[in-house]
């Protein structure tokens, strides 16, 4: 059952108070509404009492900071008012040393001494340290960046499933998602593509915060896993609505994992992530990850008709690099940078397929990249319906392709709109 509280206190807790008071976050921009407060603010102002006289365990990583840039766990043990009693990382590890695919090994954090696991894609073992560690609640605070495929939102779901058949409190500190909370666009899981960058049927772009996702999994997945909810409580943010990307937030932005650096990266992602199913580089080990595309032998023809598409809110550059790790790495790409010139025109995932369709059609020496054999395609797992590569490989265009996951869509949308917390358009 969700209790959604939110935690205001009259007064800051002493501890919170002093932690908090003197602190300069980002400035919002003129004319938006003062900053927002996420979860665990709200929760240090109320002296963590939520989490009073309970056992806590917390999965987090380097994006679990107060405004004044703080970590929570090292705010949480100092205040001597939680009990924390293992922490527990992510892909990239708690201390974010890893990269993609990869998470921290078991040690000790030196500033804290508090035990630091690995809870990387393992429900079965974060079931098993979970129990050793003796944790009682489980707190989540990552900074999610609103796509299926960004692998956070199912950490933080398979923990629910282990705290569910553990009969452990569950808290998510919520944050805003950082490509606003507008609407949800893209395609829908489907089940047999199911894989660790996307468990279950939600859209290629929720538009939800972790919190509103955790609501949805617990009313629609984790009793079909578990056969029974988590003990769920959401600490809610104080002045975030749908519409707000995250520089109209106030709140300092920390790079959630090594290759999403800025938020424009990830106003990007939820479509050019795609290119990780292809032969061309989506630019890792570049400064610009997910907006400088490209591969060998790629001249300005595929810029010219990307531009020539005239696709709403982005314009392309003709572009040269060179990576320093991953796909072709030590070798000169050509290729476009995205940019987007008008958020709230831009489509992500209908601009990153078209980016696929005008490549395929210039430079088709460049195909799929296969997951597990040459008929297992990545990029159904990424998209979660194959009928989407197979709509593209027929040679139809970006319209015909989006007309693929429309119905699935719509249905998504219904769902999720029982499960949102916050205000959108209005509402």
């Amino acid at each position: 059952m969700i209790d959604r509280r939110r935690l205001f206190g009259g007064t800051a807790a002493a501890l919170g108070a002093a932690t908090l008071a003197g602190s300069s976050p980002a400035r919002a921009r003129p004319g938006r509404r003062r900053r927002v407060k996420p979860g665990i603010e709200v929760l240090a102002e109320d002296g963590f009492a939520a989490l009073d006289g309970q056992a806590v365990g917390v999965i987090s990583n380097p994006t679990g900071v107060l405004p004044d840039l703080g970590h929570e766990v090292d705010l949480m043990h100092s205040s001597g008012a939680v009990d924390i009693v293992g922490v527990f990382g992510p892909e990239h590890g708690f201390r974010g040393t890893s990269q993609a695919g990869e998470g921290e090994d078991f040690f000790l954090d030196p500033r804290t001494g508090v035990p630091v696991y690995n809870a990387y894609n393992n429900k079965d073992r974060m079931t098993e340290l979970l129990d050793e560690a003796g944790v009682e609640t489980l707190v989540f605070d990552i900074q999610d960046v609103g796509s299926r495929f960004y692998t956070y939102i199912w950490t933080m779901y398979l923990a629910m499933e282990a705290a569910a058949s553990l009969g452990l409190r569950f808290v998510v500190l919520d944050r805003p998602n950082p490509i606003s909370g507008r609407e949800a666009s893209g395609p829908v899981l489907r089940p047999e593509h199911s894989s660790f960058v996307g468990l279950k049927p939600i859209a290629q772009r929720h538009g939800m915060t972790v919190g509103e996702l955790a609501s949805l999994f617990n009313a629609e997945f984790v009793p079909e896993a578990t056969g029974t909810a988590v003990d769920l409580t959401v600490i809610e943010m104080d002045g975030w609505h749908g519409r707000m990307y995250f520089e109209d937030t106030g709140l300092p932005w920390v790079a959630p994992s090594p290759n999403m650096p800025t938020v424009g990266t990830a106003v990007a992602y939820p479509g050019t992530c795609l290119f990780e199913a292809t032969a061309l580089s989506e630019g890792r080990g570049t400064t610009k990850p997910f907006e400088l595309l490209g591969a060998p032998g790629i001249d300005h023809g595929w810029e010219e008709a990307l531009n020539a598409a005239a696709l709403p809110g982005a314009r392309f550059r003709e572009a040269y690099f060179d990576p320093t790790f991953s796909k072709w790495a030590g070798t000169v790409c050509g290729g476009v940078e995205l940019q987007v010139t008008d958020r709230d025109e831009f489509d992500p995932i209908r601009t990153g397929l078209a980016m696929i369709i005008e490549q395929r059609r210039a430079f088709d020496q460049y195909g799929w990249r296969d997951r597990d054999g040459p008929t297992s395609y990545w990029l159904d797992n990424l998209t979660g319906d194959r009928a989407i590569r197979l709509a593209i490989e027929d040679g139809a265009g970006i319209d015909e392709v989006a007309a693929v996951w429309a119905d699935g869509l719509a249905s998504f949308a219904d769902l999720r709109e029982s499960h949102l917390i916050y205000r959108r358009n209005g509402r």
